[in-house]
């Protein structure tokens, strides 16, 4: 979840280097360091904190340098410091190195290395890294990267890494295995990050390293790709990067959280485009076209993901049992691949992560292709490990999410799951032609009834307030709408800090009821067709205990509106699409309270995007 940066060129490094990892700090922001290769050697600066401290303490440094890497990390072993911080140094102080992953069998290399007289200054996993890369390097008789690819081949774990030296001042070193690496290919130069924020200013041109591959980029050269366990080169082939400069940017919103909010309709538009045309009556989602017999055909669906991604998934279980009449299993990744699960050759097992990166959900995919199951991935980055996992897929057209919260990727992803089970419902003949063309109708409208949506922002901003000082809420919803109200309970939870909790509605009584009193406010989602009488029951269950209700309604609604302290009112769509509108209300709500109670909306503690751990 660290993001990393590096380039090698004729330029200046540093300036690259330090806005390379500004537009990485979503990725982990609990430290920052820079590795710059100087005449008389490396030159290491980093800290504990921002990036915006690691530029402020450079400011009247000798930053000078045509080759450098950088890192913003996120803690997994030891805590936040200057000393745990990224690069680390060789003993000699000639090899700097930064990582992104987790070294699993790091206790054993550090024992034997410290039996060697290596010792430590930091408690990373990370340290053994540069330290077994200087011991091979001095005792082999070795290249550098021939050092890199001995090491390697002893570790157990994932990373990314970059690593330069000042003993092969012309050569940087990088490594991928679990954790995602690209480099982009300049004239005569060649710039690394985690992913396409820090390179598509300077490139769209770029290679994706597959899992062991070692390289080695030397300006004016070609890059040169090797196996961690082959002596061959590896041949990778360049691919044009799918990204824009301006998505990158605020473009006037306080937080990218907001601007993410009201990109939504845009993001479900663009979701759609191409796969859906009401005029032709047609629902196609080229991508999985080859394997769409396989799909109808599938004994069950099996939905592995994690976070907002497990909601969508969550929401698309409601879909697809509905709509095409296969039952659906929804699996935490984390959980999936260490519980031995039954998978079937006839499942369809589907893999939905923003990223493409996920750590558990990479490795789920991996199981269930191990055991014969069609995998499907559903994610929001072209080229990711998710999408050259999966046998086929579709991906969302959500545009970068910076904000750590996601918020226009559960609205893609369910966008894209919508369109996948109409089209499977619509060819095995499970849907009724006139319920078919209803939703088709209803889903051609999302993008305008979001925006109308957006347009309570303010009312919603006022709500908030009655939120800033409570400690606990309960989110409440039936069928479709309870995803929504985890997801809704997951947002407030993570970038405002007040613990809270999503229910289906009538499970309230089965112990949530216990809580409520006069400081707990209870959002309830009350915008079913099939369970409104019993959605009204459950907030008189509410009201009689002196709760306070906020009701997300559907517009017209007036008598939830009056049992209700606070009412949201939302356009009306097919029952089945609510989630895409329903979920907005909460996404504002969530980024308000956050604001109000002076929390980092972007950057919420100990939380980082892009989990590519485990």
């Amino acid at each position: 979840m660290c993001g990393i940066v590096a380039y090698t060129g004729c330029k200046e490094a540093y300036p690259i280097l330090i806005k390379g990892l500004k537009r990485l700090e979503y990725r982990g922001y609990d430290s920052a360091g820079v590795a710059l290769l100087q005449q008389d050697g490396i030159a290491l600066y980093k800290c504990r904190g921002r990036v915006a401290d690691l530029d402020e303490m450079c400011a009247n440094k000798n930053v000078s340098a045509h080759t450098g890497i950088g890192h913003t990390r996120w803690a997994t072993h030891g805590e936040p410091n200057t000393e745990n911080a990224h690069p680390h140094l060789s003993a000699d102080g000639k090899i700097a190195l930064i990582h992104n992953g987790i070294i699993e069998n790091y206790l054993v290399l550090k024992q034997e290395l410290i039996s060697r007289g290596y010792t430590f200054k930091s408690g990373t996993d990370t340290e053994v890294l540069v330290h077994l890369v200087e011991d091979i390097f001095k005792k082999e008789d070795v290249t550098l990267p021939e050092a890199v690819r001995i090491a390697l081949s002893g570790v157990v774990g994932t990373y990314a890494l970059a690593i330069l030296s000042a003993d092969a001042p012309d050569q940087l070193i990088l490594a991928k295995k679990g954790s995602p690496l690209l480099i982009g290919m300049g004239d005569n130069e060649f710039f690394v990050g985690s992913d396409g924020a820090p390179i598509v200013e300077y490139t769209k041109k770029v290679v994706y390293l597959e899992d062991g591959d070692v390289a080695v980029a030397i300006p004016g050269k070609k890059l040169e790709i090797r196996n961690v366990n082959e002596e061959g080169k590896q041949r990778r082939y360049q691919q044009k990067l799918v990204m824009n400069l301006e998505q990158l940017e605020k473009g006037g919103f306080e937080h990218y959280m907001l601007k993410e909010i009201f990109e939504q309709p845009k993001a479900i538009k663009d979701s759609m485009r191409g796969r859906l045309n009401v005029k032709k009556d047609v629902v196609s989602l080229g991508g999985i076209i080859e394997y769409e017999t396989k799909m109808m055909n599938a004994r069950r669906f099996i939905m592995v993901a994690c976070g907002t991604s497990w909601h969508a998934a969550t929401v698309a279980e409601y879909l697809f049992e509905s709509l095409v009449r296969v039952p659906v299993e929804v699996e935490y990744a984390s959980e999936f691949r260490y519980r031995n699960p039954i998978i079937y050759e006839d499942d369809v097992v589907i893999a939905i992560s923003q990223s493409g990166e996920t750590a558990d959900t990479i490795a789920a995919v991996e199981l269930a292709k191990s055991r014969g199951a069609t995998v499907i991935g559903i994610c929001n980055v072209v080229g990711s490990t998710l999408a050259r996992a999966t046998h086929a897929g579709s991906y969302t057209h959500a545009g970068p999410e910076i904000g750590v919260a996601s918020t226009k990727a559960f609205t893609a992803q369910v966008t894209v799951l919508t369109l996948m089970a109409l089209c499977l419902a619509r060819k095995k003949g499970t849907l009724a032609l006139s319920e078919y063309h209803d939703i088709v109708n209803n889903l051609e409208e999302i993008p305008a009834k979001v925006e109308e949506t957006l347009k309570l922002n303010d009312q919603i901003r006022e709500i908030a307030k009655t939120f800033v000082d409570k400690r606990n809420a309960i989110y409440l919803g039936r069928g479709i709408n309870f995803p929504v109200a985890l997801e809704g309970a997951l947002k407030l939870k993570e970038i405002s800090y007040i613990h809270a909790e999503g229910y289906p509605s009538a499970e309230m009584k089965h112990g949530p009821i216990a809580l409520i009193d006069e400081e707990m406010p209870v959002v309830v989602l009350a915008t079913e067709q099939e369970t409104y009488e019993k959605t009204v029951s459950n907030i008189q269950e509410v009201k009689a205990r002196k709760g306070k209700i906020i009701s997300v309604v559907t517009r017209g609604d007036e008598l939830v509106k009056q049992m209700s302290d606070y009412c949201i009112e939302i356009p009306q769509t097919q029952e089945l699409l609510t989630p895409l509108i329903s979920c907005v209300p909460l996404q504002l709500l969530a980024y308000h309270v956050a604001v109000l109670r002076g929390c980092n909306v972007d950057k919420p503690r100990n939380l980082a995007k892009s989990v590519s751990v485990e």
